[in-house]
């Protein structure tokens, strides 16, 4: 049975106690969890998952992230943590603290080289999603961002199930926006009874360096007439530039923090509506 006391979203849960599936850790005491969440791999969802927990940090937020792309742990890169290992105090995992001071629990903080592969099966990687849960001294939290892994499989579903998911952002590029693949993520979350606070679009244009004219990539893609359809937000829109490309690297970028910051007051002026 759930320990509802420890539970974030103990107070607005309308799940019958005796078949909720979560696990919380009487030694947590987490406020919000929110997912990052896209239809595919590689629109840039673990690098809005990183400026944002920066951005959360920058505010005076306690806040940790728990990377549930177990076959893509990439925010210890992200986070400029390459190298580092979490430790364990004989019960519980402890996670390792990045230089902003966020939390982070990812499976490249347990494996001595990052470059090695995850060969496993979707059950072993849903039970590491849920141990990375239960068993990780998350301690005191603001919030706590899920790294989720992308599309709508067993993985994504073990999640949302497993873990008291507040609200998710959901990233997309202009390409995929009006596709199928944002909407089999958005409608899943539907079906699960999880908040979808709005779409961060990434990789959205370019803007030339001399007249800082904005210059997108594609043509009108509808995704105004696909918001509205789907009764979606959008948190707001980012470029593709050498500052963010920087993240990827794990250094630091003054420019994409500027670039980040009001989409980042978008999405917590959303979840304070929760």
């Amino acid at each position: 049975m759930a320990d509802c006391s420890t539970c974030p979203s103990g107070s607005t849960c309308t799940k019958d106690k005796e078949k909720c599936g979560i696990v919380n850790n009487p030694l947590n005491h987490i406020k919000k969890v929110i997912g990052i969440m896209s239809g595919k791999g590689g629109v840039g969802k673990s690098t809005i998952t990183a400026m944002f927990a920066k951005d959360l940090a920058r505010r005076g937020f306690k806040v940790g992230i728990l990377d549930a792309d177990i076959t893509g742990p990439s925010i210890p890169r992200l986070m400029g943590l390459q190298g580092q290992m979490a430790m364990g105090d004989g019960e519980n995992i402890v996670p390792v603290v990045s230089k902003e001071g966020v939390k982070i629990m990812s499976l490249n903080l347990l494996l001595e080289d990052e470059s090695q592969p995850v060969v496993w099966r979707g059950s072993l990687i849903g039970s590491a999603v849920k141990q990375f849960w239960e068993e990780v001294l998350w301690g005191e939290l603001d919030y706590l961002l899920i790294d989720m892994p992308p599309g709508t499989g067993d993985v994504a579903l073990t999640v949302m199930q497993s873990t008291p998911i507040n609200g998710i952002v959901m990233v997309s590029v202009p390409q995929d926006m009006v596709s199928m693949i944002v909407a089999k993520a958005v409608n899943m979350t539907k079906k699960l009874d999880v908040p979808v606070l709005g779409v961060v679009e990434n990789m959205s244009y370019i803007e030339c360096p001399g007249c800082k004219t904005k210059i997108s990539f594609h043509e009108e893609s509808g995704a105004e007439d696909f918001l509205k359809d789907m009764g979606l937000e959008l948190l707001g829109e980012l470029p593709m530039t050498k500052g963010i490309a920087k993240l990827t690297r794990g250094e630091d970028s003054l420019d994409s923090e500027k670039m980040f910051a009001p989409i980042a007051a978008n999405i917590l002026k959303k979840i304070e509506k929760l």
